[in-house]
This record gives structure tokens, C-alpha cells and sequence, in this order.
């Protein structure tokens, strides 16, 4: 789903040859470094380097995997996660359950004034509380921020923000491939979207990652108007990959307003259950249009 070779090149091709000292002319008709020029900055051997692209070198040693983030200039969470498709190879994550404690449910029930979930890594809503039930107008539990950003376009005005969150959600996906890379249901989702989405398949190809831990997130809400709330993510310590995302307010301000009033409405319900039915034969779905560059996570 994801590799260090990949990534490698991916970066590779963003480095600009003159911020790393690379004298250039206009002959130059390569995007980014070239391996030769990665491997002399990074102090290792072209033919070593070239069998990291290639996937055919295991384990490269930690003081490379510094040298070769410094050369590459990846940031902070790109450095990580470089660290850890190296280490893929050696010990592979495991993948974790989908179990919600209940005592974590009661704890986004006593969060009253702000729209408070829990997600896990897939990005899947697993629980959430009374007024992000409202701000989604749906029940949560089977809601996937990243298929409800993409694919679901009918949604997609609720997103003040869409092309930012097509960024944040897509280099989330991206860190947690590497990180889960047998999870076998973010790999079924990776290839939905893929195939749902031409934004989604443009952005993964890029193979950027993100770490959004907090920040702005603004939603078009079709009954309270604009809600421009402050997102802070808090990761359990308990290594399910499993988040608590809270969505608040500034005090006195007019979406703090907007946010009393929706708690005045009425929460979305289940949809009945239909009756069952005969069979009937089976039938192709139409397929789901592919998605443009209009400007629109959970």
C-alpha cells in the first residue's frame, strides 16, 4: 500500500538541485535531484541508493535514514514517517480492533457546548456526541470522513474548505498506510477512493503526508449558516490509533451562537429498516462520477 521506495522518489523529484547545492543549465532536463546526486549528498553509494528505490535494500541504518531526510528537506512528520517504512520490513504494526470502550462514549457525552467524536486511523466515525450528530446532520457510527469528502458529493457544501480537507485527508491516509500497512480495511477504502475519485487519485500519487493534530475548520452548515470552529485532535495513549476530535468555539463569538442554536434541533435518527424484500437479480451500480478540482475531514 505504501513503500519507502516510492516515497524516496516522490521526494527526490521536489527538491529543488540549487537549495542543495547542485549547480544547474538549462540542459537539465530532470525534476528534482537525481539518485547520483541524492546518494553523494547523503554519503552513501549510487549503486545503494538506487537499490533503495528499486525496493531491493533492507534495513538502511538509522544514520542514513537522517542523512537521507536532511537531503530530501523533509519535515518533521515526513521524517517520521520515512523511519517507519524502514522499518516496515522489520516489524510490521499490528493492525488495531475496532472495539470503543464505553466509558470513552460516556466521555464524549459529557462534552455539551462542542461536536466531539471519536476516529480511528481509517478515518471512521466510531462514536460521537449529541451536537456532532447535528453537525453532520446524520448518526456518526458508519460514517467515513474520507469517503464523505470525496465520494459523497451531495455533502459537499457542508465543507467551507474542501480542497483543504481533500489535503488533510489524504495525508492522513498517507501516514496511516505506513503505519498499518496490513490493514486490509484501509486498503479496501484506499482503492474505493481511488477508483471514485481523479482528486483523490492526483493527491495520493503525490505522496504527501500530514500530521494535523489541531487548526482551523470551517463548515457551511445548511441551517445555522457558516461555523468556523478550532479542531484539536487528542491521540489515546493506548495505541489503537484511535483519536478524540473535538470541534469548539471561540466564547461571545457568532459561531459559538450558531452552535446553541443547532443544539435546539432535533438529533438525526437511524433510518428505518426496510422490510425485507424477494430477491431479485443482480445488477451493475452506476459508477461514481469522478471527482474535478471545485473548491468544497471530518
Amino acid at each position: 500500500m505504501d513503500d519507502l521506495a516510492g516515497f524516496l522518489r516522490t521526494r527526490r523529484s521536489r527538491v529543488d538541485p540549487v537549495a542543495a547545492g547542485i549547480p544547474v543549465d538549462t540542459r537539465r532536463r530532470v525534476a528534482g535531484l537525481r539518485r547520483e546526486e541524492v546518494a553523494h549528498l547523503s554519503g552513501v553509494s549510487v549503486d545503494y541508493y538506487v537499490r533503495l528505490e528499486q525496493g531491493r535494500a533492507t534495513q538502511p541504518s538509522e544514520q542514513v535514514l537522517d542523512a537521507l531526510a536532511r537531503v530530501l528537506a523533509l519535515d518533521e512528520t515526513e521524517r517520521g514517517h520515512l523511519h517507519r517504512l524502514a522499518r516496515q520490513r522489520r516489524r510490521r504494526a499490528k493492525v488495531p480492533g475496532g472495539r470503543v470502550r464505553p466509558e470513552l462514549v460516556h466521555v464524549l457525552s459529557l462534552v455539551a457546548d462542542a461536536p466531539a467524536m471519536l476516529v480511528n486511523h481509517r478515518l471512521d466515525v466510531l462514536a460521537g456526541n449529541r451536537l456532532a450528530g447535528l453537525l453532520y446532520g446524520r448518526p456518526l457510527p458508519g460514517l467515513n470522513s474520507a469517503r464523505h469528502i470525496f465520494l459523497e458529493e451531495a455533502e459537499r457544501g457542508l465543507y467551507a474548505g474542501w480542497e483543504t480537507c481533500t489535503l488533510d485527508v489524504v495525508g492522513h491516509l498517507r501516514l496511516a498506510a505506513g503505519q498499518f500497512p496490513d490493514d486490509p480495511g484501509l486498503a479496501s477504502l484506499i482503492g474505493e477512493l481511488s477508483m471514485g475519485s481523479e482528486r483523490f487519485r492526483r493527491l495520493w500519487a503525490r505522496a504527501d503526508v500530514r500530521a494535523r493534530t489541531h487548526g482551523r475548520k470551517a463548515y457551511q452548515h445548511p441551517l445555522v449558516g457558516l461555523l468556523e470552529l478550532h479542531q484539536e485532535n487528542f491521540a489515546l495513549p493506548d495505541e489503537s490509533g484511535v483519536e478524540l476530535v473535538v470541534l469548539s468555539a471561540p466564547p461571545a463569538s457568532p459561531t459559538a451562537d450558531a452552535l446553541r442554536l443547532l443544539t435546539t434541533l432535533t438529533p438525526p435518527t437511524e433510518p428505518p429498516t426496510p422490510a425485507p424484500t424477494a430477491p431479485r437479480p443482480p445488477h451493475r451500480d452506476r459508477p461514481t462520477p469522478a471527482e474535478g478540482s471545485a473548491s468544497g475531514l471530518g
